[in-house]
């Protein structure tokens, strides 16, 4: 096997990235980079947006479901681009190239965007044990938690999630309405990553990111997921769509090994293996494709990885936690007993999604041979997740509690926890929640239906409504909440603005009572048309319940529906 040199320059040739890719692919499955006899280029950087084109740059014209890079080609030239990157030869598009400038024609920008990024920073993926967490919801959570363990067992991991990106002791947050960052992103975090001398890394891998390439020439060594449900159809089409598109973090562990050795003895030593959610209804299917290795959670006996006695508090998560398998068997070595532990562990995280969280993470600590203590201690330091079923303690004699649910199904979930936390007082659980626009349109009468089922009162509001009309798409919640018995006005209420919407739901919260806002959870802004607002649920529910408790009105905190609930 070639190793490749690290380069430290802040340019790149084009042809020995390109070089660089054929040298770590040659002779495997792994795309071929496209063949290219154009002049060789000095680029400094890769981007897909005209405003940060100039000499040096390679434009990459994108192709995405609501937009085509193609058309500013011209502009990206009239900056002094270096190199396009297209999927259409330029006679077509009615363009003519100079002569110093590279044109570069591919099947799939996004894709060959990805493995340039990955030459460029030396291919950084090849040298960390690749943790790749993928699924519907409680994916931030579970990173978090695994994090926790795998620092507690005294490995060196960094995390990049949709939350923050940690690299050794530094944290930073990442971009607000941000999933996966972008390829270049994705492969400067674990260039700084090997760099620090880290040996594992955990990426939160979205079915956006898995879908436009951005976690592609990444060497994935397992593959989790936490479940499968209704989300994001507007993007993906169908079920099928995005099923295919989470399934590819577990088909990328089929692929062959790279023709580019790995320096990081702990990568050398673990085995490509998928962590499944036996209890899902994407069980069957993934674990069809055939990955060398694959070991399942779940809360039935059939698990290897499970909890038994379990005991929901309002504040801790008591269980015991059961893991039955062969731990040698992921590191090819020859140990064929089981190995059952069992572990009494507590969590501050609340509620039954939160264990079947806690479970995948504590499957892929047990691959990588965390021992059981490293486990129990890990998860006690993980109090909560920002904007996860995070509580907001301002007097108020009541629970209030800021959740990231914007699915069905984490709705439905985040209510259950809920309702295990007034289950002894028989209180009544509240929510406060929306539904984005030009987002999948199904899923408004689905969560509202959710709500309308399994809360006492909903009520309807405000959620990046972007260019859509917010009446249509209350209208449209509303609908799935009469069509499940709801009255509006007893049972239900739409308040378009969201500060006010969180102040009402106090007001008819009494002293057992659990007021549960969810759907935007961490998020820092909100969209109205095309403009983003400042806006922060925990914020405003703190502002809300101080506003409550003084008995003054809630004051405007700066979204333009504001005025409209004024009068």
């Amino acid at each position: 096997m070639n190793d490749l040199p690290l380069a430290a320059a802040e340019t790149r040739s084009l042809k020995r990235l390109l070089a660089d890719w054929a040298t770590a692919v040659r002779g495997t499955n792994h795309p071929q980079p496209p063949a290219y006899d154009g002049p060789d280029i000095t680029l400094t950087h890769l981007t897909e947006n005209t405003n940060e084109v100039a000499p040096g740059t390679c434009f990459v014209a994108r192709v995405r479901a609501t937009s085509d890079g193609h058309p500013y080609i011209g502009q990206a030239l009239a900056r002094g681009a270096s190199l396009i990157l297209a999927q259409r030869p330029a006679a077509q598009l009615g363009l003519t190239i100079p002569g110093e400038v590279g044109y570069l024609e591919v099947a799939d920008t996004a894709e060959t965007l990805a493995w340039l990024a990955a030459a460029w920073e030396g291919f950084p993926g090849r040298q960390l044990v690749m943790i790749g967490i993928t699924g519907t919801d409680g994916k931030t959570t579970t990173s978090s938690i695994l994090h926790s363990m795998l620092l507690a067992a005294g490995l060196r991991v960094g995390l990049l999630s949709t939350l923050k990106a940690v690299v050794g002791e530094k944290e930073e947050p990442l971009a607000p309405h941000v999933t996966t960052p972008e390829a270049p992103v994705v492969q400067r975090y674990l260039r700084r990553m090997v760099d620090a001398g880290l040996t594992h890394c955990i990426l939160e891998s979205t079915s956006h990111g898995l879908a436009q390439h951005r976690v592609t020439a990444v060497d994935f060594d397992i593959a989790v997921i936490t479940n499968i449900t209704h989300e994001h159809l507007d993007y993906h089409g169908s079920y099928e769509g995005y099923f295919a598109a989470k399934a590819r973090l577990f088909t990328s562990l089929l692929l062959d090994d790279w023709a580019i050795s790995s320096h990081n003895p702990a990568k050398k030593k673990v085995g490509k293996t998928a962590v499944l959610n036996l209890d899902d209804s994407s069980y069957g299917r993934l674990a069809a494709i055939p990955v060398p290795h694959q070991v399942t959670y779940g809360l039935t006996d059939a698990a290897d990885v499970t909890a038994r006695k379990v005991s929901y508090e309002a504040d801790k998560t008591w269980f015991e936690l059961h893991f039955n398998f062969p731990l040698g068997r992921w590191q090819g070595e020859a140990q064929k007993t089981q190995m059952d532990f069992r572990v009494p562990c507590f969590s501050h995280l609340l509620g039954e999604f939160n264990l079947y969280n806690i479970l995948a993470a504590t499957a892929v600590a047990r691959v990588l041979q965390a021992p059981p203590e490293a486990i129990q201690e890990g998860l006690k330091k993980v109090f909560g997740v920002s904007g996860r079923m995070e509580r907001i303690t301002g007097g108020q004699p009541f629970l209030t509690i800021v959740d990231f649910a914007h699915t069905p199904n984490s709705l439905a979930r985040s209510i259950a926890a809920a309702r295990q936390m007034v289950a002894d007082h028989n209180g009544r659980v509240i929510t406060v929640f929306g539904s984005a626009g030009k987002r999948d349109v199904e899923k408004r009468r689905m969560m509202a239906e959710v709500s309308a089922r399994q809360a006492d009162v909903t009520i309807l509001t405000a959620e990046d409504p972007r260019t859509e009309s917010l009446d249509d798409i209350l209208e449209m919640m509303a609908f799935g909440c009469r069509s499940q018995g709801g009255v509006e006005g007893r049972s239900f209420w739409r308040m378009p603005d969201r500060g006010a919407a969180i102040y009402f739901a106090l007001t008819l919260a009494q002293k057992q009572d659990v007021v549960l806002i969810c759907g935007k959870g961490h998020e820092q802004t909100m969209c109205f048309g095309v403009t983003e607002y400042p806006w922060d649920d925990r914020k405003a529910a703190y502002t809300a319940v101080q506003a409550f408790l003084a008995n003054e009105p809630m004051p405007n905190l700066g979204l333009p529906t504001f005025r409209e609930t004024r009068d």
